[in-house]
C-alpha cells in the first residue's frame, strides 16, 4: 500500500453513493415542488400516473381566472408532450438497433485481440504480472457500453419529460409576475440537472463495484472495461443531439413554411402542426440532446481519469480512495450544486425583469466559487501528499496541491468560457448591437457581420482552454488534462439547471401566445425567454469547452494504451492523418446542415423526418475504418485533426447563431432608442434580421452542438478499440 489517505477507503465507499442519492432526493423534492401548480381535479397525486396530461386548471387569481384560456394552455401542453414522447420513441427504436449492433461489434473486435483465448495474459503495462483474459475485457466493455447507453438515453428521456410538464405551469404562474414564472423554470431545469448527474455518478459506480468482483485485483483492465461506459453514452448524445437538432430546426423552418406558404394561417397558430413540432423540437433537441451531451462528456472524462490512474501508482499500489478522485470531484459537485440551486429559488427573490439575467450569471459564479473550495477539500483528503501518474511510459512525480489545481483550472476556465459566449451572443453587448445595427442595410452585411463576430468569439475560449492544457498536462500529464474536464463538468448539475431553463421557458412563450393569453403574460414570458436564450449559448460553450479537454484526455489514453511512445506529425502516415481529421468536422456540418434544409421542405407535408442516418454512420465508422487500414499512427493524426478544427467551428458556428438570433430580438424588443430606431417588427432592418436568424438556427442548434459529440466519440470510440487496433490495424500498410 502508498501513503495513506486521511479518507479512508470505506469513507469513499459511503460518500459516493450518498452523495448520489441526495442528488437524486433533491431532483425529486424540486419536482413535486413544480408539481404544486394546482390542478383542476383534485385526484391527481404530484406523482399520479397522469402526472404529464392533466388539465392544468388554477384556481381563480387576481380576476384572472379565463378557464377556457387555461384549458387551451392544457391542450396545447398535452400536445407537446405526446410529441416529444413519440418523437423519443421512434428515435429509440432505431437506437436499439444500432445499440445491439455496435455492443457485438465491439465484442467481436476485442475478443479476438487474444483469438477470443480464456487463459490469462501477461499485463500491457507490467509484463511481470498476470492480468484477465481479452476476452473478459470484451464482455465488460460492451456491458458498460449498454449500461453507458441506456443510462444516456434515461437521462435525456427525463428530462424531456420534466421540461413538458414544467412548460403549461411556467406559463400559469406568469400570471402571478415574473418572479413566481422564473421560479418554476428554473426549478424545473434543476430536476434534470441532478438527476443527470447523480445518475451519471451512481451508476457509473455501481459498475465499477460490480466489475471488481471479477476483476478483482486486475485493476488494469477492470478500468479498460469501464471505457464503454463513455463510450456507450456518448453514441447516444450523438443520436439526441443531431437528429434532436435537425428535428427542431426543420421544425422552425418548417412552421413558417407551413403557416405562411401552404395554409396562410398565423405562424403562432395551434391548428398548424408545424408549430407544435417546434416546441417539441426545442424538448428533443435542446433537452434531451443537451442532456446526453453533457452526459456524455461527464461519463467520458471520468473513465479517461479511471484508465490512466489504473496504471499510476494508485491503481498500482490499489489506493482505492485516490483511484475514485474523479468521482469524489463529481460527488462534491453535486452537494455545492445543491446550496447553489438555492440562491436562486430560496435565499434571493426575482421580482423583475432585470433582474433574472444576473440570477442566472449568479448562479454560475457562486457554484465555481463554492467549488473550488470543494475541490480544495477533496484533494486535500482524498490524495497522498505525493504519488506518481503514468506519462508515455514513465512514471512522473505529482503532488496532491498539484492535482487540486489542475481541477480548478479546468473549473475556471469554464467560468471564463461562459462569460466570453454571453459577451458575444446577449444583445446587452455591443457585438450583438453591431449585427443588428448593420440590419439597416440589408441581410448582407447581417451575415457579414454575424460570420465575423462568430470568428473573432473563437479567440478567448480557446486561449483558456490552450491554458489549462498546458497547466494541467505540466503538473500531471494526461491525468491532468482528465480531471481539468472534470473540474469544468464538476457543476454540471447547476450548469444544466440553467440550460434547460431556456427551452422551458420558450415553450412558456409559445403557450401564452397559442392560448391567447394578454400581451402583459407574454411580455413576461419574452423576458424569461431572452434569458433562457443567453444561457443556452453559455451551456453550449461549456459543451464545446469541455469536449475539447474531455477529447484530448482521451486521446492521451489512447496513445497510452496503443502503445504509441511519440506521435510525429512529420511522419507520412499521422500527416495525412491529421489533414483528413481537420476536414471530417466540415462534412459533418455540410451533411447536418443540408439535412435541416430537406426536412424542412418535407416538414410542409409531414411532421417527422429522420434525414441525418449518414451523418451519424460517418462519426462511427470512422475510427473503425481509419484504425484498421491504416493503423493506430494515423487514427492519432486523424484525431488531432478532428479536435483542433472542430472545436473551433463549433465555437463560431454557435455563437454566430445566438448573435444573429439575439440581434432580431433586440430589434424586435425594442427597448432602447437604438433599437426603435430598426424596429419595429415588420420594417426592412427586422426582415434582414429574420434572414440572419433562420440561416444560424442550424449553425447554433445543429451543428455547432453537434461537433462537439463527434470529437469525444471518435476518441473514445478509439480508445475502446485501441487493443484491436494495436494488434490487427493498419492493414494497408501491412500489404504494401
Amino acid at each position: 500500500m502508498g501513503e495513506a489517505t486521511l479518507l479512508p477507503d470505506r469513507g469513499t465507499e459511503i460518500l459516493i453513493p450518498v452523495c448520489a442519492v441526495i442528488g437524486i432526493a433533491f431532483a425529486f423534492v424540486q419536482w413535486m415542488l413544480v408539481a404544486k401548480v394546482r390542478l383542476s381535479n383534485g385526484k391527481d397525486s404530484p406523482g399520479g400516473r397522469s402526472g404529464f396530461t392533466e388539465a392544468l386548471i388554477e384556481e381563480e387569481e387576481e380576476g384572472l381566472s379565463d378557464h377556457s384560456v387555461v384549458r387551451k394552455c392544457a391542450e396545447i401542453q398535452s400536445a407537446i408532450s405526446e410529441g416529444a414522447t413519440s418523437f423519443l420513441f421512434t428515435e429509440y427504436q432505431y437506437v436499439g438497433i444500432f445499440m445491439v449492433a455496435f455492443a457485438i461489434l465491439i465484442f467481436v473486435f476485442l475478443g479476438s485481440v487474444e483469438g477470443f483465448s480464456t487463459k490469462s495474459q501477461p499485463c500491457t503495462y507490467d509484463n511481470t504480472r498476470m492480468c484477465k483474459p481479452a476476452l473478459a475485457t470484451a464482455a465488460f466493455s460492451t456491458l458498460s457500453f449498454l449500461l453507458g447507453a441506456f443510462t444516456s438515453v434515461v437521462s435525456g428521456f427525463l428530462g424531456m419529460k420534466i421540461a413538458t410538464f414544467a412548460n403549461a405551469r411556467t406559463t400559469l404562474e406568469a400570471r402571478k409576475g415574473v418572479g413566481k414564472a422564473f421560479i418554476v423554470a428554473f426549478r424545473s431545469g434543476a430536476v434534470m440537472g441532478f438527476l443527470l448527474a447523480a445518475n451519471g455518478l451512481l451508476v457509473l459506480y455501481i459498475a465499477i463495484n460490480l466489475f471488481k468482483l471479477y476483476y478483482g485485483s486486475d485493476w488494469e483492465g477492470l478500468f479498460e472495461a469501464i471505457t464503454g461506459y463513455g463510450l456507450g453514452g456518448s453514441s447516444m448524445a450523438l443520436f439526441g443531439r443531431v437528429g434532436g437538432g435537425i428535428y427542431t430546426k426543420a421544425a422552425d423552418v418548417g412552421a413558417d413554411l407551413v403557416g405562411k406558404v401552404e395554409r396562410n394561417i398565423p405562424e403562432d397558430d395551434p391548428r398548424n402542426p408545424a408549430v407544435i413540432a417546434d416546441n417539441v423540437g426545442d424538448n428533443v433537441g435542446d433537452i434531451a440532446g443537451m442532456g446526453s451531451d453533457l452526459f456524455g462528456s461527464y461519463a467520458e472524462s471520468s473513465c479517461a481519469a479511471l484508465v490512466v490512474a489504473s496504471i499510476s501508482s494508485f491503481g498500482i499500489t490499489h489506493d482505492l480512495t485516490a483511484m475514485l478522485y474523479p468521482l469524489l470531484v463529481s460527488s462534491v459537485g453535486i452537494l455545492v450544486c445543491l446550496l447553489t440551486t438555492l440562491f436562486a429559488t430560496d435565499f434571493f427573490e426575482v421580482k423583475a425583469v432585470e433582474e433574472i439575467e444576473p440570477a442566472l450569471k449568479k448562479q454560475l459564479i457562486i457554484s465555481t466559487v463554492l467549488m473550488t473550495f470543494g475541490i480544495a477539500i477533496v484533494s486535500w483528503i482524498s490524495l497522498p501528499s505525493t504519488f506518481t501518474i503514468f506519462n508515455f511510459g514513465v512514471q512522473k512525480e505529482v503532488k496532491s496541491w498539484e492535482l487540486f489545481l489542475c481541477v480548478a483550472v479546468g473549473l475556471w476556465a469554464g467560468l471564463i468560457i461562459g462569460f466570453v459566449t454571453e459577451y458575444y451572443t446577449s444583445n446587452a453587448y455591443s457585438p450583438v448591437q453591431d449585427v443588428a445595427d448593420s440590419c439597416r442595410t440589408g441581410a448582407a452585411t447581417n451575415v457579414i457581420f454575424g460570420l465575423a463576430l462568430g470568428y473573432k468569439s473563437v479567440i478567448i475560449p480557446i486561449l483558456a482552454i490552450a491554458v489549462s492544457i498546458f497547466v494541467s498536462f505540466s503538473f500531471a500529464a494526461m491525468y491532468g488534462i482528465a480531471v481539468a474536464a472534470l473540474g469544468m463538468l464538476s457543476t454540471i448539475a447547476t450548469g444544466l439547471a440553467i440550460d434547460a431553463y431556456g427551452p422551458i421557458s420558450d415553450n412558456a412563450g409559445g403557450i401564452a401566445e397559442m392560448a391567447g393569453m394578454s400581451h402583459s403574460i407574454r411580455e413576461r414570458t419574452d423576458a424569461l425567454d431572452a434569458a433562457g436564450n443567453t444561457t443556452a449559448a453559455i451551456g453550449k460553450g461549456f459543451a464545446i469547452g469541455s469536449a475539447a479537454l474531455v477529447s484530448l484526455a482521451l486521446f492521451g489514453a489512447f496513445v497510452s494504451r496503443a502503445d504509441i511512445s511519440t506521435v510525429d506529425v512529420l511522419t507520412p502516415k499521422v500527416f495525412i492523418g491529421l489533414l483528413v481529421g481537420a476536414m471530417l468536422p466540415y462534412w459533418f456540418s455540410a451533411m447536418t446542415m443540408k439535412s435541416v434544409g430537406s426536412a424542412a421542405l418535407k416538414m410542409v407535408e409531414k411532421c417527422f423526418n429522420k434525414g441525418d442516418d449518414s451523418s451519424r454512420c460517418l462519426v462511427m465508422l470512422t475510427p473503425l475504418i481509419v484504425g484498421i487500414f491504416f493503423g493506430v499512427e494515423t487514427l492519432s493524426g486523424v484525431l488531432a485533426g478532428a479536435l483542433v478544427s472542430g472545436v473551433q467551428i463549433a465555437i463560431s458556428a454557435s455563437n454566430t447563431g445566438g448573435a444573429w438570433d439575439n440581434a432580431k430580438k433586440y430589434i424586435e424588443a425594442g427597448a432602447s432608442d437604438h433599437a426603435r430606431a430598426l424596429g419595429p417588427k415588420g420594417s426592412a432592418a427586422h426582415k434582414a434580421a429574420v434572414i440572419g436568424d433562420t440561416v444560424g438556427d442550424p449553425l447554433k442548434d445543429t451543428s455547432g452542438p453537434s461537433l462537439n459529440i463527434l470529437i469525444k466519440l471518435m476518441a473514445v470510440e478509439s480508445l475502446v478499440f485501441a487493443p484491436f487496433f494495436a494488434a490487427h490495424g493498419g492493414l494497408l500498410f501491412k500489404i504494401f
